[in-house]
């Protein structure tokens, strides 16, 4: 099951007037989460070394780097943050934090169950370079300051590909301004799905964007012509990737970079 980025729930919140209850939609300034009976729930508070769980989301926003410990920072002197939206149970992140120890990287869903996992696996591997969110993609705003993130990543985000729900994908004109508000100057984002109407859709939103995004790369099938491509493995391709790979699905890519002058 993919990674639903967008979650279209209101929840019911309590606003501050005479304890009055109100629903907000999670991308609400106002929006606060709500406690859940979800077992995970629990775990995830317990793991405040590793993950940082709802409403403690946004405590850090503009100083995320000092969350990481002392004995990361110590090895970085120039670290850059990394941040996957729609991490699931930490797959590909986990492995490039193995694999780059001169990186801070930070893991992003909503699911708990899948945060809790990547968190365990974090810890067996004493990743200290690695920390989760158990948050919505909606609210990145209230989690990251301005120019807070060096290198944004979206993989294979749900397409909705019912003409109905199409107002729920996560890549719009509006968050393509927004997240570049969040991203270093010279930065990157980069974004996968296997969806071509999506891809497309992502191509249109984009365009009002240039003055925000340079586009450094366009791929309709970022795996054509590489007979090996079934061999990759994590964090090269994620699980989905791999999938597509094998059942020779086209896998659509777009690299971007932040500019510098806007």
């Amino acid at each position: 099951m993919r990674n639903r980025d967008v979650q279209d729930i209101s929840k019911e919140v309590t606003t501050g007037v005479l304890g009055q209850k109100s629903f907000l939609p999670v991308s609400h300034p106002d929006y606060k989460y709500p406690t859940s009976p979800n077992p995970y729930w629990g775990k995830l508070q317990e793991s405040s070394d590793l993950v940082y769980s709802d409403n403690k989301t946004e405590h850090n926003r503009g100083q995320w780097l000092s969350r990481f410990s002392s004995n990361a920072l110590g090895q970085i002197p120039s670290p850059e943050l990394h941040v996957e939206i729609g991490c699931n149970a930490g797959h590909v992140i986990v492995e490039w934090a193995a694999a780059n120890p001169k990186g801070l990287y930070l893991g992003i869903d909503w699911k708990f169950k899948a945060i809790y996992r990547g968190a365990e696996k974090a810890r067996k591997r004493h990743l200290e370079n690695l920390l989760f969110l158990r948050a919505y993609a909606e609210r990145l705003e209230f989690i990251f300051g301005p120019a807070e993130i060096d290198h944004l990543y979206l993989f294979f985000p749900d397409p909705w590909p019912k003409k109905a729900h199409w107002k729920h994908r996560f890549v719009t004109t509006e968050r393509l301004k927004n997240l570049a508000s969040l991203v270093k100057p010279g930065g990157t984002f980069e974004i996968k799905t296997d969806h071509p109407e999506y891809f497309e859709w992502m191509l249109e939103a984009l365009s009002p964007c240039e003055s925000l995004w340079e586009t450094l790369s366009v791929s309709r099938n970022l795996h054509e012509g590489n007979p090996l491509a079934h061999q990759l493995t994590m964090p090269a391709v994620t699980l989905f990737e791999r999938i597509f790979i094998k059942e020779g699905k086209p896998v659509h890519r777009i690299l971007l970079k932040r500019r510098a002058n806007s």
